[in-house]
């Protein structure tokens, strides 16, 4: 079963028999993912396990489940943020899903963003703290985090997607939820992001439901603004290129219909739409058959992601330009209590 097959089954958009007899099991399986990660969380809660500390302020940013909430351009947001305080800042993540030999497409994006920030990719992250310190940084960002507790953290933040927020309502494997949302108890600061994709009075409800374990002075709101449009050459665009198009997606991330509204919301009129497993490494064939597809439905531009764009060269798919769209997070509300938590690290100093 591929990762497209899956969330239909889990989020009820297939009502076939074989959905009807795998969410009872995913249900099931689901009961002893919940108790493992209940007694893990308990262990380090009581000090049976404990966390490793480092000799400089450490950040993480994650999530309460699998899946896009819009952490790559958060993790970008907060590093320039301290770089433009002056504070000298190292990334750290896990390299999920890289290539043996090879980084994933978070690091090739972050990269290009944050051309000034070290990023350390190694399953083993205490180490990689060390190897970050010795180089010279004052902070550490620690990239989907939450659930990683082995290295100690100053402050835990997490991001919950405002249009799909406690991933269908279960636990993995019968939802996306890698733990109960109690486990928000342990958030320094929430990021409710996708605000704008989402209606006021849900937005309104999720509010109240995330400050019932986080205080409203550790909430903020979130959205990611489309800010131009790149190609694999590096050359650039404004966004009205895309008003009024016959445009194509394809996407490998976790959040595809988040990426589809980007386009609508840019002016395209999107005539089709190709999703793969998040992280997914495009081949050949995949190519050509996204750009026939693409023809064949009367596209005049094909657009994707940034984080799709590092992996691909080429600029155009049968005969089509090819082009990402770059985003941008905007915290629309909660800015200054957001910023105060930061400079709360002492490496920033107060606003006077």
């Amino acid at each position: 079963m591929n990762e497209v097959d899956y969330l239909s089954i889990i989020s009820g958009a297939r009502h076939d028999w074989r959905a009807r007899c795998l969410k009872p099991c995913f249900g099931f399986l689901s009961l002893f993912y919940g108790a493992a990660v209940t007694v893990r969380n308990r262990l380090f809660d009581w000090g049976i396990k404990r966390a490793r500390p480092v000799s400089v302020p450490v950040i993480s940013l994650g999530n309460l489940t699998t899946g896009g909430t819009g952490k790559t351009p958060l993790v970008a947001w907060l590093s320039q943020w301290f770089q433009a305080h002056g504070v000298s800042v190292a990334l750290l993540s896990r390299g999920y899903r890289a290539l043996p030999g090879e980084v994933n497409d978070e690091k090739l994006l972050l990269d290009r963003l944050c051309p000034q920030v070290p990023h350390y990719q190694n399953p083993d992250r205490c180490a990689s703290a060390e190897k970050a310190i010795e180089a010279g940084a004052r902070l550490l960002i620690l990239d989907d985090g939450f659930q990683h507790r082995r290295l100690a953290r100053d402050l835990d933040i997490v991001l919950i997607d405002a249009v799909n927020p406690w991933g269908y309502g279960h636990q993995l494997p019968r939802g996306l939820l890698r733990e109960s949302k109690s486990g928000l108890q342990r958030a320094g600061f929430v990021l409710i992001t996708r605000v704008d994709q989402c209606p006021p009075e849900l937005l309104e409800k999720l509010t109240a439901e995330v400050k019932q374990f986080v205080p409203e002075h550790r909430i903020a709101h979130v959205r990611f603004a489309p800010r131009g449009l790149v190609n694999a050459a590096g050359e650039t665009r404004e966004l009205t290129e895309v008003t009024g198009k016959q445009v194509w997606g394809f996407c490998a991330i976790g959040n595809p219909r988040g990426f589809q509204q980007t386009l609508v919301d840019a002016g395209g009129r999107v005539c089709g739409m190709r999703v793969f497993a998040d992280h997914h490494h495009y081949s050949e064939g995949d190519l050509q058959e996204i750009g026939s597809e693409a023809a064949q439905a009367g596209a005049e531009l094909i657009l994707t992601t940034a984080k799709d764009l590092v992996k691909i060269s080429e600029q155009k798919l049968t005969g089509l330009p090819v082009w990402a769209v770059e985003i941008g997070a905007e915290i629309v509300q909660g800015a200054a209590d957001f910023e105060e938590i930061l400079r709360k690290t002492g490496l920033v100093e107060p606003e006077k």
